[in-house]
């Protein structure tokens, strides 16, 4: 808990990996032959705050889930949920099915195995001040915008652009909120924090490393297996 309210913290794990093309969804890829999602599980659960994790994944993969939950001994409370057509419905999903005493809602992507422990702590202890928050970091590369894929249409200046990762926590009735505006306008956003933007609530961004990557591509797999040896080290 963190002052007197429960955090649930859902990991979005039902994605289809079509981009890694390896006939296997990607959270169950191996680096340094722990599987991906249990990595990032175990992230989740070493933090001093987190009280349940709900755990959102296609039910096609649930040996797969299962066969983590058992080998590596998932020490959390926690339940399964299926998820939906695009990663907002498996969200949706975990909202409607969540304990009812929740508080705070964190959302991180599953195949964001290198989050560190201190971070997640630090955007629960930050939410508070406006209700939504994010990890998140300066964008290094120049940025340009093409409405046809082939032509720029303008370069923005990129002091102002801030890459936003996972997770991403908020008081529950603001993300609930959210939710319910955007499917009642029929609209889909690309994470959760920009349904909740179009609310009106301002979102914290908490300054976070770089190393924090979502493994979607092959050449993720392989920045992943060298991160690896780096955490270790650290260890």
């Amino acid at each position: 808990m963190f002052n007197g309210k429960f955090v649930t913290a859902f990991v979005a794990a039902a994605g289809m990996g079509k981009r890694m093309n390896m006939g296997i969804n990607k959270q169950f890829l191996t680096i340094d032959k722990v599987p991906i999602l249990a990595h990032t599980i175990k992230k989740i659960e070493k933090s001093k705050y987190v009280d349940f994790l709900l755990l959102i994944v296609k039910k096609s993969d649930l040996p797969y889930v299962y066969d983590i939950v058992e080998k590596h001994k998932i020490n959390i409370n926690y339940a399964i949920v299926y998820g939906g057509k695009e990663r907002q419905d498996s969200i949706n999903n975990g909202l409607l099915n969540m304990p009812k005493k929740t508080d705070i809602v964190l959302t991180h992507d599953g195949a964001r195995p290198f989050v560190s422990v201190e971070k997640i702590d630090e955007a629960i202890e930050n939410v508070m001040e406006t209700g939504a928050c994010v990890l998140a970091n300066p964008v290094k590369d120049t940025i340009k915008v093409s409405t046809d894929g082939k032509l720029v249409d303008y370069t923005p200046n990129r002091d102002k652009l801030w890459q936003v990762q996972t997770p991403q926590v908020f008081k529950k009735e603001i993300l609930i909120h959210a939710y319910k505006q955007a499917y009642t306008e029929g609209y889909y956003g690309t994470d959760d924090c920009s349904l909740v933007e179009k609310t009106g609530v301002k979102v914290k961004l908490i300054y976070n490393s770089y190393d924090n990557i979502k493994i979607t591509t092959r050449e993720d797999l392989s920045i992943a297996n060298i991160l690896i040896k780096k955490v270790k080290s650290w260890e």
